[in-house]
């Protein structure tokens, strides 16, 4: 083996545009260390590179961006890293053999002192963006602490304003109300009432199943005459129960509630209407139990579920009592009727609102149906012209004249057949 220094100039001259500054061995590439460098110089630019979108992603801040350019800047240090390993693995004992080589040496120095700098930059980057995870879960927080308070604070307001313009009776002093007195507005109320029924006679039939009663007789003790299409058709008997005695006083300014603060105009109709709209009416009863809405649901309850039936449900009496005393109980039975009540208070509130005021019609059993005031509630009948005009059987929801508008009635059809 020659010496080290003869060995040195030899490759030297053979290839004066190669640096090695470390001893080569007989069966080591030189390709190879100058690829190792090259590969070096190329990861430090790119850790410059992805340092800089670092800097970029805190101006303006962007916590996704910081994220990936901090991945992108520990990807680049890990690839530094194998590079150093792999070469102090291949060349355990590296000297200075020329100038050339020192040069290399400082330069690595160099970078690995940047590579510092940099390390200690992104502990800093990476500290700031916990502070500012922090600071946006603590900002987060207050926003939803703020919702909650504004919350409560709106329905406060609106009970306020719910028990003010019972006492009171007076309206806006501008006479501006946040929502518009339409037509519109009258017959989305009416869906609104259609579908509570419907809802509440859900948990009316299903309660009644479990406390064992015979559903064909006590449909058909509420309307003996009823041909239904179908037997799943007895249904509508619960909903045209409830409607009856839910719709019973209507047609009245006070709803057949007795009340000795009880001050009627138009303006006072509309606000209660408005205050009520958005509130959880058990919320509203908690506060004002003794209300005028609190008065209709107690006797709206009372004649819609009838004592045997309650008695079968719970087995004694004692929420109707408690209802009968002035209570509002907070059972689910009792919260599921409140929506019912609900339902049906805004509307007659809003009917009384409109000048003239919007009237209810009934349609009896036994009527024929007109398609002009009337509706069915099954859809898919099978008409022949040489029946005769079909009758109504039930009445689920009663009709109403707003204007010189029709809103149609709800009826079931006796005896009529169904298509499949």
């Amino acid at each position: 083996m020659l010496p080290t220094g003869v060995k040195d100039n030899q490759l030297r001259e053979s290839n004066s545009q190669k640096v090695h500054p470390q001893p080569m061995e007989e069966n080591q590439n030189p390709e190879a260390v100058e690829s190792l460098v090259s590969k070096i110089f190329t990861n430090v630019s790119s850790l410059k590179s992805a340092y800089i979108q670092l800097q970029s992603a805190h101006t303006p801040y962007d916590p996704d961006k910081i994220q990936a350019a901090d991945r992108l800047v520990i990807s680049e240090l890990k690839n530094l890293s194998e590079l150093k390993h792999f070469y102090r693995e291949n060349n355990p004992k590296p000297v200075c053999a020329s100038p050339q080589d020192s040069r290399l040496a400082a330069e690595i120095q160099e970078q690995q002192s940047l590579l510092k700098t940099y390390e200690v930059m992104v502990k800093k980057f990476q500290s700031e963006i916990h502070n500012k995870d922090s600071e946006i879960g603590q900002l987060q927080q207050q926003i939803e602490e703020a919702n909650q308070k504004r919350v409560k604070l709106e329905k406060n307001i609106k009970l306020r304003g719910l028990l003010t313009k019972e006492s009171e009776g007076s309206g806006d002093e501008n006479g501006f109300f946040p929502v518009d007195l339409t037509p519109d507005l009258f017959t989305a109320a009416v869906e609104a009432a259609s579908k509570a029924i419907h809802d509440f006679s859900k948990p009316l039939i299903n309660m009644m199943k479990a406390a064992g009663w015979d559903l064909d007789a006590a449909a058909d003790s509420i309307e003996p005459d009823v041909v239904y299409a179908k037997r799943a058709h007895k249904k509508f008997a619960f909903e045209s129960h409830i409607c009856q005695r839910m719709f019973s006083g209507f047609q009245q300014e006070s709803f057949s509630i007795k009340s000795d603060n009880l001050i009627i105009n138009k303006e006072s109709f509309f606000h209660q209407f408005l205050a009520l709209r958005e509130m959880d009416p058990l919320d509203m009863l908690g506060q004002k139990p003794d209300s005028i809405f609190g008065t209709f649901c107690r006797s709206k309850y009372l004649v819609v579920v009838h004592p045997k039936m309650e008695a079968s449900f719970f087995g004694n009496l004692d929420q109707r009592n408690y209802i009968m005393g002035g209570g509002h109980p907070r059972t689910p039975f009792y919260q599921a009727f409140l929506k019912l009540a609900k339902s049906i208070w805004l509307l007659h509130r809003l009917a009384f609102s409109f000048d003239p005021i919007v009237k209810v019609f009934q349609v009896q059993s036994g009527s024929e149906f007109s398609e002009v005031y009337m509706e069915s509630v099954v859809k898919n009948l099978i008409m022949d012209e040489n029946d005769q005009k079909p009758k109504v059987g039930l009445m689920v929801m009663p009709g109403f004249w707003i204007g010189g508008s029709v809103i149609q009635s709800r009826v079931y059809l006796s005896g009529m057949k169904v298509a499949e």
